[in-house]
């Protein structure tokens, strides 16, 4: 018996959504989608029973593209399903596991392995979250029931486990029964959340006056008088810098994804019957940014436990923020205060530490551009070969619905030449324009500290989103299109 026929029985019994017999109306889909979607936020409120008032939120800085919410059930957020993945692309895309995506079996062994390989990273996650001081017991509470500290420590393990598992389920039924996908509804939902906080909020930070929200900031401003001095102090701290990088962004990736390759197509029984297959600049959408900065966060992690134990041969932290050696350098820009030297200057004396020369500044920029924009280029490529948009599946899929391509030979090899000749190149360029355009939105910063990557993230998930409904509109009210979209 081969190894695969040993693992294929394994992935078979893991739990799973089941999936629709047949096709699932537009309004159902709405339903499934809004009802995870109210699920999501309710358990984003549930705090974990048994935690300490003084515990802290390792991925605080990355909540932005990880989802979920500190000291709650979904404390994971999305971090598990994304690391997962990250392992899987890379062996895959690095041939290290064969698989032909193209084949159901193997796309069923690659979803199983998956799966797999997410409840184990969400163990991993919690681990250190617990046994690394950051999630810390309530002694009062321990007190209260008559137990140690240690039994509390596996209560509030467990329950963490329990929130990934949920959000790995919750992704599950949006992507089978909804629109889109669970991992970009969560995302959506957190960093909306926080932009609608960055306009409104009128509590002030802790020990200080002025409030966090742009709009009553600005009343207070302008009520009292008080303005920073400083051309660049005045359009950062008034956040007129977050408000013109969040309206820029938002109007950048509509454009883009509105840019395109339309590749002619005509049906070969159907005369007349025409249409075009779009390659979109972005082709492989902004998603394969969220493994980018998710492999940055895991690597991040592993510094920050070292560094908590004491060993600090990849860098040193103060709180979750890396000061020195290499977790410095690979640490990502998340705003100003990351790569102009004053703004630099004034975090570190706050934190009691020296400021890093300009040329260690200026190097750190230079390691998150070559991280994301490689990043990008890299991830993107493994996105659509592991997502059935390679060349090879898209010419299938073509083939499959009956159209072709005028002018050429009604086969898949033909059309398989064709969409060699645009996609793999298109991929590349989207995914290093994408890396170039995070790393400048999270130089510049955006509204609520949603990060350039969070924002991007959620204007293209929208947008698709959008797209996404459209096209069901569309199969709703001519059934015969689904052929088209592989449905039945």
């Amino acid at each position: 018996m081969s190894f695969r026929e040993a693992i294929e029985p394994i992935f078979a019994k893991l739990p799973s959504v089941a999936s629709p017999e047949g096709h699932v109306h537009l309004k159902q889909k709405l339903t499934w989608t809004v009802g995870i979607l109210v699920l999501y936020f309710a358990l984003s409120n549930v705090p974990l029973f048994g935690m300490s008032p003084e515990s802290r939120d390792m991925f605080e800085m990355y909540r932005a593209f990880f989802a979920g919410q500190g000291g709650t059930l979904m404390l994971l957020g999305i971090g598990p399903i994304v690391t997962g993945s990250i392992i899987l692309q890379l062996l895959v895309g690095a041939d290290v596991i064969h698989l032909d995506m193209s084949d159901p079996r193997d796309q069923a062994l690659f979803q199983g392995a998956q799966k797999m390989l997410v409840l184990v990273m969400i163990v991993f996650e919690a681990l250190p979250q617990v046994l690394g001081g950051y999630i810390m017991p309530s002694p009062e509470i321990a007190a209260a029931l008559g137990t140690s500290l240690q039994t509390i420590k596996y209560l509030l393990l467990i329950q963490i486990c329990i929130g990934g598992v949920l959000i790995l389920f919750m992704d599950e039924i949006v992507s089978k029964w909804g629109i889109g996908s669970g991992v970009g509804m969560f995302i959506v939902a957190g960093v909306s959340q926080q932009i609608i906080n960055g306009m409104i909020n009128w509590m002030p930070l802790k020990g200080e006056v002025i409030p966090i929200g742009l709009i009553p900031r600005w009343v207070y401003m302008a009520g009292t008088g008080l303005l920073p001095s400083g051309f660049v102090n005045i359009i950062i701290d008034t956040g007129l810098l977050a408000l013109i990088t969040t309206v820029a962004i938002f109007l950048l990736v509509v454009f883009v994804e509105s840019t395109r390759i339309e590749i002619p197509l005509a049906h070969s029984a159907v005369r007349g019957a025409r249409g075009r297959f779009p390659v979109k600049l972005i082709y492989a959408s902004v998603l394969p940014m969220i493994l980018v900065r998710a492999l940055q966060a895991n690597v991040q992690m592993i510094g920050l436990l070292l560094s908590s134990k004491r060993i600090t041969i990849l860098g040193e932290f103060s709180g979750n923020t890396p000061v020195g050696g290499i977790m410095y350098y690979l640490a990502p820009i998340h705003s100003p205060s990351d790569w102009i030297p004053t703004l630099v200057e004034g975090h570190y004396a706050s934190i009691g530490y020296a400021a890093p020369a300009v040329w260690q500044i200026m190097l750190h920029v230079f390691c998150d551009a070559v991280m994301l924009i490689l990043g990008g280029i890299v991830f993107a490529l493994f996105w659509i070969e592991t997502t059935g948009m390679g060349a090879k599946n898209v010419a299938q899929n073509i083939h499959k619905s009956g159209m072709q391509i005028p002018g050429f030979r009604r086969n898949i090899q033909s059309i398989e030449r064709v969409m060699e000749r645009y996609i793999p190149k298109v991929t590349i360029i989207g995914g290093a324009f994408i890396g170039a355009l995070t790393l400048v939105a999270s130089m510049l910063g955006t509204i609520g500290g949603a990060g350039g990557t969070g924002l991007l993230l959620t204007v293209s998930i929208v947008y698709r989103l959008y797209e996404d409904l459209a096209s069901e509109q569309m199969m709703e009210m001519h059934p015969m299109m689904r052929s088209l979209f592989g449905e039945r």
